[in-house]
């Protein structure tokens, strides 16, 4: 059997790298956007082919997606699997937000997803198969006062992946989202001031399964959506928080 074609487009950090591996010994051929050093090369020596593509970080640039896009489709000659992990976090309660505030959230964490699913959709559907997964966040299914309105973009991200979802869910194309909060990478732990061990502690009080989820744990997750075992599941959206999200 042919391997398939995945695109990750965040391969430098959160569960970009771990899915990566994940999906390379997964019989996945990858596309990787701003790979973490290193990445690409440990990839091949586990069989894969990579291709690299540089300086596509804001997703909410119309021109990134179909950069990647079309990289896949040059290398491999189509493209089977994207992860696309979008966002930008400003924090802080409704009352002190700005509209400024709430244009830049919308661009990044809105907009990035609207040009992904309107990038990646029409090839899969042509194909007739494809797999996609949004990276969202937690807060998208929880109200979070203290970043009204990251919480409330996040959310409306969610809602236009089960659109898009529904969109195309007979044509042999599964669209879901998965968000995580109190996840241990270093994004988070800086925004947080975990690197104190007191403060860490104090996050891992919050969460019901008592500590911070591993990046590891969400690739995996994440790859049973993606590698074409389940073309059943589309239209969702999971919370990986260690239960904070109910």
């Amino acid at each position: 059997m042919s391997r398939r074609v995945a695109l990750v487009t965040d391969a430098n950090t959160h569960l970009g790298p771990d899915l990566a591996r994940v999906l390379a010994e997964r019989a996945h051929d990858l596309v990787l956007g701003d790979p973490s050093d290193g990445l690409a090369d440990e990839l091949r020596e586990r069989g894969a082919s990579v291709e690299t593509v540089t300086e596509v970080s804001d997703l909410a640039d119309p021109g990134v997606m179909p950069r990647l896009r079309e990289a896949a489709i040059r290398r491999f000659g189509r493209l089977d699997a994207a992860c696309v992990r979008t966002g930008r976090i400003i924090g802080g309660p409704l009352s002190s937000a700005s509209l400024d505030d709430l244009r830049a959230l919308n661009r990044h964490n809105v907009e990035a997803v609207f040009h992904a699913l309107q990038t990646l959709i029409p090839s899969m559907v042509a194909q007739g198969s494809g797999q996609i997964v949004i990276v969202t966040s937690a807060t998208g299914a929880k109200p979070a006062p203290q970043a009204a309105l990251y919480s409330a973009t996040r959310a409306a991200a969610n809602m236009l992946v089960k659109n898009a979802a529904l969109e195309v869910a007979a044509k042999g194309v599964t669209i879901n989202a998965i968000g995580t909060n109190f996840l241990d990478y270093p994004g988070f732990i800086a925004a947080n001031g975990a690197e104190d061990p007191e403060v860490r502690a104090r996050i891992e009080r919050r969460v019901p399964v008592g500590r911070l989820g591993r990046t590891e744990e969400v690739a995996h997750f994440c790859a049973a959506l993606l590698d074409g075992t389940n073309s059943f599941q589309t239209g969702q959206f999971f919370s990986l928080s260690g239960g904070w999200s109910d």
